[in-house]
């Protein structure tokens, strides 16, 4: 049995590094991230700058990625440290995803098991659902019900019923003071939020993802086109006036 558990720390340590050093070489746009102890590859730190023409423009929210002793055959956990205000955030910040969920059957939830965790997954394809889960809430089994019925009004009303996007942007501007202690700049255009920004060799002191924005317009494949797959030109943002 022992022997059992040797084989998923050293197959999940593998993964993770494999992991780290991808996201490091190729980061996702709006995310940063770090190890919350550098000899702990099972708990990542996470930063997430607000997406730009969204309600959470200019903030800067941090979360914590815990990851199973059997990853990537479980799914890790993701809890947001900062106070967030969203249907499919609880209370203590526990984010609830259907692809952090083990894929059982579970005709209650309303949940495919295809929608589900399984191993090809991975913490690329976890940001990317959560950055779209922020935009755009998932109010059939909510993990916060208020936020979720103040969602709905906003949504049905046209953006005329302020009070859900107003408390978002109370809790973006909350964060200014964190990402200033942390002497992080936030990215408010999308021009700086889908620049793709190589961490620096780690002997550069372990603060190597919250480095400023730099433009690296000349690094970039002049055919690439960013906009495809930073794609945040919310219709809402008309609702948006600030």
């Amino acid at each position: 049995m022992a022997q059992h558990g040797h084989h998923h720390v050293a197959s999940s340590q593998k993964a993770l590094m494999l992991e780290m050093k991808s996201l490091q070489e190729e980061p996702v746009e709006g995310f940063r991230i770090t190890l919350v102890d550098e000899s702990d590859l099972y708990n990542w730190e996470v930063a997430i700058f607000g997406p730009p023409n969204t309600h959470y423009e200019g903030g800067y929210f941090k979360a914590r990625i815990k990851f199973p002793i059997d990853y990537p055959y479980s799914p890790p956990s993701f809890r947001f440290l900062t106070k967030m205000w969203h249907p499919n955030i609880y209370e203590n910040g526990d984010v609830c995803i259907s692809i952090l969920h083990p894929p059982v059957d579970d005709p209650q939830s309303g949940e495919l098991a295809s929608e589900r965790w399984n191993p090809t997954q991975n913490v690329r394809t976890i940001l990317l659902s959560v950055i779209s889960l922020l935009n755009e809430p998932n109010t059939f089994s909510p993990a916060n019900v208020d936020a979720s019925v103040m969602y709905r009004k906003w949504r049905d009303s046209k953006g005329k019923d302020r009070e859900y996007a107003e408390i978002i942007r109370k809790q973006v501007h909350a964060t200014k003071a964190d990402a200033e202690r942390d002497g992080v700049k936030v990215p408010t255009t999308l021009a700086e939020y889908c620049v793709r920004t190589r961490a620096p060799p780690p002997d550069e002191g372990s603060n190597l993802f919250y480095d400023d924005y730099y433009d690296d317009e000349d690094l970039e494949d002049e055919d690439e086109d960013d906009d495809e797959d930073c794609c945040y030109d919310e219709d809402d943002s008309g609702t948006e006036e600030s």
